[in-house]
């Protein structure tokens, strides 16, 4: 037992003092910390020209953030191919109200009746579901 502690206290000297064998802790091979340049300042080139821009005008490029973000991110308008342009023109695509999707949710929307489980469905009084009650016809 007395040697077991004896050889695991050397092996464990042995292992500690290895690290103090290399000579690069006073070797100046890293670079030094202390010594920093300093960088030039930024200099903004003096431009008299630009004008602030008054409170509630326009933006000067014309487009607002949402369409740069759109053209940034999808490009810009796809040049439609000769298939797509005769079915186009055969549906009246010209014709077409270019504020419909805005209309569809109102109430004067005509729309095709889907049946009567769809007008059903549209027409539950709203609630949490707790009378909820569903039956199988024919079961």
């Amino acid at each position: 037992m007395n040697r077991t502690k004896i050889i695991l206290a050397a092996s464990l000297a042995a292992v500690s003092l290895s690290a103090c064998g290399s000579n690069n802790l006073f070797s100046r091979d890293r670079p030094d910390e202390f010594a920093v340049s300093r960088q030039a300042p930024l200099v903004v080139p003096p431009d008299y020209s630009l004008t602030p821009p008054a409170p509630g005008s326009a933006i000067p490029g014309g487009e607002s953030t949402a369409e740069q973000t759109l053209r940034a991110l999808f490009g810009g308008p796809a040049p439609r191919s000769a298939t797509e342009s005769a079915i186009i023109g055969q549906a009246d695509g010209d014709r077409a109200d270019p504020g419909v999707r805005s209309d569809v949710g109102s109430p004067q929307t005509q729309v095709v009746d889907k049946g009567l489980v769809v007008r059903d469905i549209l027409a539950a009084p709203q609630g949490d579901g707790r009378d909820a009650s569903a039956a199988i016809p024919g079961a």
